[in-house]
């Protein structure tokens, strides 16, 4: 174990790895870079290069998919090392078969090692509140919102403390459209780009981007839709594959460049793109600050919204355009508006900006971190 404040801290996540397209993984990798005077080690499935010298690997996964059979070697392993770190920090949202595991097979009850739980959203979709009071086993609580912070105070915890996630601002900024990404989608700089970063089945959404597109197509000829969305399993593949059939029948298949192959950074796909949308009817399995939207921010770029109790911690009047969820109507005419005001497109970006950096910067979240590992 370590002496005085310089502390081994082991991140438990599933694999960290490339592609860099997983929100969770994404904050632990950019975290262990930014704080300073600790030795972390990440739990991987190979080598990770350009790393600094106080960060390890760990290689115990043998996939990146972070499946059972995986989740059963960290149990494993995290059993064995359960004496070898100062402080276990858990980023990733509990569920009752993981809080079961840990709590029973691998006992950080050993009076040496402390525990943080860094937990994206509660899913009180998915627990009643007895239930979330067993997903809890930290000796502190860190949450992405006062929301959840507040619920977890509702329910009688006070070890609690709310830390906005963070993005490396100095990757996410605004740039210039990339030539080469421009000619392989086929873009030009006429053409008024739409960008949706979401999910194919979850958050309800999609058919709402696609079938406000149709109508926007109609009135903008020069329009083209980006969706950045991920296939994460067989159903996603049958909802991208509805989406390409309903596309192709409105002859707008070719104004749509998809980006779920894993293969692109995001940066680029943001500065791609004039307006970026998040019209999402429900929140459930995404974290309570998506990154997406944050992302898309630091980019400069507007960000239409829908009016979510969940979004409005950070989605203002001022940085962002809230609309009634489940509107096609309400999002195209957003849409229409931001079209036709580049100047209003501009100033909502730059407060965005603005907002990212006060509230959101990896730099600034990592020293939040290193004080409470160093307090802990």
């Amino acid at each position: 174990m370590s002496e005085n404040n310089h502390k081994k801290i082991l991140l438990v996540t599933r694999p960290i790895a490339p592609p860099w397209d997983e929100a969770s993984k994404n904050f632990a990798y950019y975290l262990a870079k930014n704080v300073t005077g600790h030795d972390f080690y990440l739990l991987t499935n190979g080598m990770i290069p350009d790393l600094p010298v106080e960060i390890h690997l760990k290689p115990i996964y043998t996939s990146n998919d972070f499946s059972y059979l995986q989740k059963m070697r960290l149990v494993k392993h995290l059993h064995k090392m359960r004496k070898d770190f100062d402080i276990f920090h858990y980023i990733f949202t509990p569920t009752k078969q993981n809080a079961f595991l840990i709590k029973n097979f691998v006992a950080h009850k050993n009076g040496q090692s402390r525990v943080i739980q860094t937990i994206a959203t509660l899913r009180e979709d998915l627990y009643s509140d007895r239930e979330i009071k067993y997903l809890i086993f930290g000796d502190l609580v860190i949450t992405y919102s006062d929301y959840a912070k507040n619920k977890l105070n509702s329910l009688g915890f006070e070890n609690v403390k709310r830390v906005y996630p963070g993005i490396a601002l100095d990757e996410y900024k605004k740039t210039e459209k990339y030539e080469k990404l421009m000619r392989e989608k086929n873009i030009t700089k006429s053409n008024f780009v739409i960008n949706f970063t979401g999910e194919y089945t979850r958050l309800g959404a999609i058919d709402l981007v696609i079938d406000s597109f149709l109508e926007v197509a109609k009135i903008i000829p020069e329009v083209k839709l980006s969706l950045a969305v991920r296939i994460k399993n067989d159903k996603d593949a049958q909802k991208k594959n509805e989406v390409l059939k309903k596309l192709k029948e409105n002859n707008l298949l070719d104004k749509v460049s998809f980006f779920d192959d894993g293969n692109y950074k995001m940066p680029p796909v943001y500065n791609l793109c004039d307006i970026s949308i998040f019209p999402v009817s429900n929140m459930r399995g995404k974290f309570d600050v998506p990154l997406a939207v944050i992302e898309a921010m630091a980019c400069e770029k507007p960000v239409i919204i829908s009016d979510l109790p969940i979004l409005r911690e950070f989605a203002t009047p001022d940085n962002s355009v809230i609309i009634p969820k489940e509107s096609t109507a309400a999002l195209s005419k957003a849409i229409f508006a931001l079209y036709e005001n580049p100047i209003r497109r501009q100033e909502i970006g730059k407060i965005a900006r603005n907002f990212v950096e006060t509230n959101f910067d990896i730099k600034k979240v990592a020293e939040i971190y290193r004080q409470i590992y160093e307090k802990l």
